[in-house]
C-alpha cells in the first residue's frame, strides 16, 4: 500500500506495535520442553487481547496462528507438537491484520546455551536488515535492497536464501511491490516512492542458497545441514530515513 493519510500512518503504526509486542511476549516466555503449539497459543493470546487476528490464517488458511521454524526449517513452520530443546535456533514469524492494515515481522534466536556460530549468525542477519533499512528513501532503485543483503552476507561469510523474498504489505498480507530479490538484479528497475510500505527480510545461510517446501505444503527447510536466520520489519518508505512500524 502507499500511505494517504495521518490515519493510515496511526493505524499502520497500531497494527505493528501489536505484531512487536506479540514476538517480544513468545520470545519471553520460550522456554526448553515447551511445544511449538505452546508457543503458539501465547501468540494467540497477545493478538486477541489487542483485537488482532493471525493474518497468514485470515489469508491463506495457514494452520496456526504463528509462524515457528526450528533448526533446519527456516519459515512458515507450523506450530505443533515439536518440543524446544537447550540450544535450538528458532524463528518466530508474526503477520496480523487490524481494522484492515496489516503488518509483518520476525526474529530468530538461539534458545540457550549459546553457541558462538548461530548466535553470530542471527546477530549478523539483524545488523544486515538495518543496514538495508538505513539505505532506503524514496527515488533509492528497489534492486538496492538485493545489494545491500548479497553485499553484506558476502561481507560476514554467509550465503544468501534467494528463493523468499520481502515484499510490499499493508492493506493485504503480501501485496504490490512483490518479489523483492535478496540478491541485485540490474533488471529491476523499479523504484521506491513516499508513503510505500514494505517489508525488509533478509535470509542468511551457512551453506544453503534454497529452500525446500516439505510434504505438509508450507514448511520451508534447507536441503542441508546449515542453518538460516531471517530478521524482518515492516517500514514506510518516506524521503529521509524510513519509519519502522514494528519496532517495540
Amino acid at each position: 500500500m502507499t500511505i494517504q493519510s495521518q490515519q493510515d500512518i496511526e493505524r499502520l503504526m497500531k497494527i505493528g506495535k501489536i505484531v512487536a509486542l506479540t514476538i517480544k511476549e513468545m520470545k519471553g516466555a520460550i522456554e526448553p520442553g515447551m511445544t511449538t503449539g505452546q508457543l503458539d497459543q501465547i501468540g494467540l493470546g497477545m493478538l486477541s487481547r489487542y483485537g488482532a487476528v493471525s493474518a497468514p490464517m485470515k489469508d491463506a488458511g495457514f494452520p496456526a496462528h504463528t509462524c515457528i521454524s526450528v533448526n533446519e526449517e527456516v519459515a512458515h513452520g507450523i506450530p505443533g507438537d515439536r518440543v524446544i530443546q537447550p540450544g535450538d535456533l528458532v524463528n518466530i514469524d508474526v503477520s496480523a491484520e487490524l481494522d484492515g492494515f496489516y503488518a509483518d515481522a520476525g526474529e530468530s534466536f538461539q534458545i540457550e546455551p549459546v553457541k558462538t556460530e548461530v548466535d553470530a549468525l542471527c546477530r549478523y542477519t539483524y545488523a544486515t536488515l538495518m543496514k538495508v533499512i538505513s539505505g532506503l528513501k524514496a527515488g533509492v532503485k528497489l534492486n538496492e535492497v538485493g545489494r545491500i543483503i548479497q553485499s553484506e552476507a558476502k561481507k560476514g561469510g554467509y550465503r544468501v536464501i534467494e528463493d523468499l523474498c520481502s515484499h510490499g504489505v499493508g492493506r493485504s498480507l503480501h501485496e504490490e511491490p512483490l518479489d523483492i530479490l535478496p540478491y541485485y538484479e540490474p533488471r529491476d528497475r523499479r523504484v521506491l516512492k513516499s508513503g510505500q510500505v514494505i517489508t525488509i527480510e533478509p535470509f542468511l545461510s551457512t551453506g544453503a542458497t534454497y529452500v525446500v517446501e516439505r510434504a505438509d505444503g508450507w514448511t520451508l527447510a534447507v536441503p542441508d545441514r546449515s542453518r538460516v536466520a531471517q530478521h524482518e520489519h515492516t517500514i514506510v518508505i518516506t524521503n529521509n530515513k524510513p519509519i519502522i512500524v514494528t519496532a517495540c
